[in-house]
């Protein structure tokens, strides 16, 4: 095996760069994973651009480990292990993989409730040093606290780089506990938004109501099995939504937009006592009446932090081609243009999904 390796370092924002690396030591109980396709994420392209909950501020105190390998939806395959891993991960060199995102701790109190998501240690692959170092690389050192998992042959590695992304979509969605009478909306189409259209056509109920400002995306979401499309910039999507609903409003809200007017236009189209799901990483506040949650409706305001004990049901979903990637993985890059690929991602008028091959 080569000593070394091309991997992407984030020194601070704006400052990344693509550096010849060793390939990581393990340690024991540890597994060296041959990269073969990673994700770009949303959060990585606000990390990117410095946002303050990356890279903090006078508020906040900086939460990413620098100088860190981004990339935390990947997939790949088993290059190197010891006994201590096969035995825990029922594993060997060879094996088609994807690792979850998070790196719990197993202390904290979250992690012993069950709640492993919400860590309070919180490492994340894709943004600590050392820790957790990501997937914008060659190889992948994955530590004796990561969760891996398994994927079948029937599902290409390229898909199988968005087996992160749909768990998420899956416990965003399962959050909203969608029924078959319910009015469900969906605002916001990328690749989480995409993913939960798919899901909630596999829920089947009363209407599938999907709102964006890109008709493209549109089109898509009703290839997915959306009842109504609304494009806010050309209909008040608000009044068509309290029209189908004879003025009540839908039940199920899920806010996937990550600007302010998804909330707001969702707090304005939630029938009362509706569920109202957000799952948006935000690049400036959102200001509303809170009386509208309590006095007002009543609604239940429920958040979704990644996908806990859902890559086996992601993996299956993808695999079965019940959920699908198309349309939905819009460009493919080599790891050594990954400057190209960032500044493409930014472009949402034709990027969703773009995934970085080394």
């Amino acid at each position: 095996m080569t000593k070394t390796m091309k991997a992407v370092k984030a020194y601070a924002p704006k400052d990344y760069r693509l550096e010849d690396v060793p390939v990581p030591k393990l340690l024991p109980g540890e597994v060296l994973m041959q990269v073969a396709a990673c994700g770009i994420c949303g959060s990585d392209i606000h990390c990117f651009h410095g946002a303050p909950s990356y890279w903090g501020n006078a508020a906040m105190p900086r939460w990413v480990k620098p100088p860190f390998t981004p990339g935390h939806e990947f997939s790949g395959v088993v290059a190197d292990l010891d006994d201590q891993a096969r035995a825990k991960w029922g594993i060997e060199k060879g094996d088609r993989i994807v690792v979850e995102q998070i790196i719990p701790c197993n202390d904290c109190l979250y992690c012993r409730e069950g709640d492993y998501n919400l860590c309070s240690v919180h490492n994340m692959y894709g943004f600590h040093a050392g820790v957790g170092d990501g997937a914008w690389a060659e190889y992948c050192r994955l530590g004796v606290s990561s969760l891996i998992h398994k994927i079948p042959d029937s599902l290409s590695l390229e898909d199988a780089a968005t087996v992160e992304p749909l768990s998420c979509s899956l416990h965003a969605f399962e959050r909203g506990q969608v029924r078959l009478s319910d009015v469900v909306v969906v605002a916001g189409t990328g690749t989480i938004g995409g993913f939960i259209v798919q899901l909630a056509r596999l829920a089947n109920p009363r209407k599938l109501v999907v709102i964006d400002i890109m008709d493209k995306r549109l089109e898509l979401a009703k290839q997915f099995g959306a009842d109504l499309v609304i494009n806010p910039k050309t209909e008040d999507a608000v009044a068509k939504v309290l029209s189908l609903t004879n003025g009540y409003g839908c039940d199920v809200y899920y806010d996937v937009t990550g600007h302010p007017s998804g909330v707001t236009q969702g707090l304005a189209m939630i029938r009362k006592k509706g569920r109202f799901v957000e799952f948006s990483v935000f690049s400036e506040p959102t200001t509303v009446d809170w009386s509208i949650i309590g006095e007002k409706k009543a609604i239940e305001i429920r958040g979704a932090h990644l996908g806990p004990y859902l890559y086996p049901a992601a993996i299956d979903l993808l695999s079965s081609g019940r959920v699908t990637t198309k349309g939905l993985r819009t460009g493919t890059f080599k790891l050594t243009d990954f400057q190209n690929a960032l500044k493409k991602s930014e472009d949402t008028s034709v990027s969703i999904k773009n995934l970085l091959i080394p």
